[in-house]
């Protein structure tokens, strides 16, 4: 019988996290996170971390297992899922990965290309410009070392642009020479479920969790990681906004209401990203049993 890897996955807000905690109860199976923040054991609140019941409900792999200040990346993600699959599969034919990070759960359903291993130290040196100098520097270092990359990559995200420019220094040729887009064969099957809601929804959705956040103490929690602001994973809606607070760069309303928009524009970005998934099949999360029986249709006996 084969394997299956079922992938929970939507945009922010959607209501992934109930639906994955029903899932897995239903198929009894364990949960693993494709939520990229929620990597980060400093950041809870703003990465809507799944509560201490849901945690003890279902066990969850891949979250708070690093610090910001540790270094990873979408291929280190896919060597670490497939390993963890591996020892998973002895124990029940059926997985479950539930998240929002596209290019994360990309690495372990189609691959991510092989790319060398980058010196600590080059890496921190480009850390310490982005630091020093800002985002600026490095779009215009990256500009002039792979031309191809800077115009198609997002220019906003800096761990890619810091990506792009340590592969460039380490290996004498443009990142982009090594990004083939071969997709790799898995020797288990996947099937994904995708999650949505009218627009209007789920915007509500998105505007009422800001509002449960900041009540929740997402304000005192980017005050305790203020002194990191610098670090990529706090350049992130819920933080960065904050952060603008706190330097007096606006007011606590105007950041409130802008991590509502990013969030919002966030939640755009990452349907546009699986709109080219034609894999993906689409439910409405108040569907719980139409999912079930989805998933029962494909994965028999």
């Amino acid at each position: 019988m084969n394997n299956f890897l079922i992938v929970l996955l939507g945009s922010t807000g959607v209501g992934k996290t109930d639906i994955s905690i029903d899932l897995a109860g239903h198929l009894r199976c364990e949960i693993i996170s494709a939520d990229s923040r929620q990597f980060y054991r400093e950041l809870k609140i703003g990465a809507a971390v799944p509560s201490e019941n849901q945690l003890n409900a279902v066990k969850h792999h891949f979250i708070g297992f690093l610090s910001a200040e540790d270094y990873y990346s979408a291929s280190i993600y896919e060597r670490d899922v497939l390993n963890l699959l591996a020892e998973l599969f002895k124990r029940n034919r059926i997985a479950l990965m539930a998240g929002g990070s596209g290019l994360y759960i990309d690495s372990v359903c189609n691959g991510i290309d092989d790319i060398p291993d980058v010196d600590p130290a080059i890496r921190q040196k480009y850390l310490n410009k982005l630091k020093d100098e800002g985002i600026g520097s490095l779009r215009i270092a990256l500009k002039v070392l792979d031309p191809g990359y800077y115009a198609k990559t997002d220019l906003r995200n800096q761990k890619r642009i810091v990506r792009a420019l340590e592969i460039c220094e380490t290996t004498g040729r443009p990142y982009s020479s090594f990004l083939t887009g071969q997709k790799r064969k898995r020797d288990f099957e996947i099937l994904k479920i995708g999650l949505e809601r009218p627009r209007e929804e789920l915007y509500h959705r998105i505007n009422l969790r800001v509002d449960k956040m900041i009540a929740d103490g997402l304000e005192e929690e980017a005050g305790n990681l203020f002194r990191f602001r610098h670090l990529n994973a706090l350049n992130s809606v819920g933080y960065k906004e904050l952060f603008d607070y706190f330097e007096g760069k606006t007011s606590r309303e105007k950041a409130i209401e802008l991590i509502k928009r990013n969030t919002r524009r966030f939640a755009k970005r990452q349907m546009t990203w699986w709109s080219r998934d034609k894999e993906i099949q689409w439910f409405n999360p108040e569907k719980k049993t139409e999912i079930i029986d989805f998933i029962k249709s494909k994965v028999k006996d």
